[in-house]
């Protein structure tokens, strides 16, 4: 048995057995195989450009993306509790601390008891903290628009379809049982 791998990324890895439908069916697997190795390349790659973008434009706010993140999801009234925020954010707890003590110090969100438990606490808004969160907002939608504009709206329409697709396992694989 002879196996050989190409050193050109773009080739499958060869191998070849005594039956043609095996060699066949092995080339099939692995062109499959370096796709999909290829498709979560380009998904990493443009996650970064977009994660850079998302830094760039909210450091005028001094904002982080997973600070602006947490302020998404904070209201002036209710808040959230910590927990809710580590769910809410795909991070662990100590994280979570961290960023609202960040948040805290710069007045943009303030802890609260939470009123159906005395042992926790709430994170809600400021009002600065809504002001600087709206206005990261706006800045942060029209550098999205400014960013996809390369792409048409049909385009545009095709990517969430497949990206729905690929996220909607992933979703379920990463909820906590």
């Amino acid at each position: 048995m002879l196996k050989r791998r190409l050193t050109d990324r773009a080739q499958p890895y060869i191998v070849a057995h005594t039956t043609n439908d095996h060699v066949a069916i092995q080339i099939w697997w692995n062109v499959i195989d370096m796709l999909s190795r290829h498709v979560y390349a380009m998904i990493l790659e443009a996650f970064l450009y977009i994660d850079d973008g998302d830094h760039r434009v909210l450091r005028q706010f001094g904002l982080t993306p997973t600070q602006f993140s947490a302020l998404k999801q904070l209201d002036v009234a209710d808040g959230r509790r910590l927990t809710d925020l580590t769910e809410l954010l795909l991070v662990d707890k100590s994280t979570v601390t961290r960023l609202i003590d960040r948040l805290e110090q710069v007045q943009l969100v303030r802890r609260v008891p939470d009123p159906d438990d005395r042992r926790a606490q709430r994170v809600v808004l400021t009002p600065v903290g809504l002001e600087c969160r709206e206005q990261a907002r706006a800045a942060h939608e029209l550098s999205i628009v400014q960013r996809m504009s390369d792409l048409s709206a049909s385009e545009q329409q095709q990517l969430v379809v497949l990206l729905e697709k690929l996220c909607a396992p992933l979703r379920v694989k990463s909820t906590p049982s």
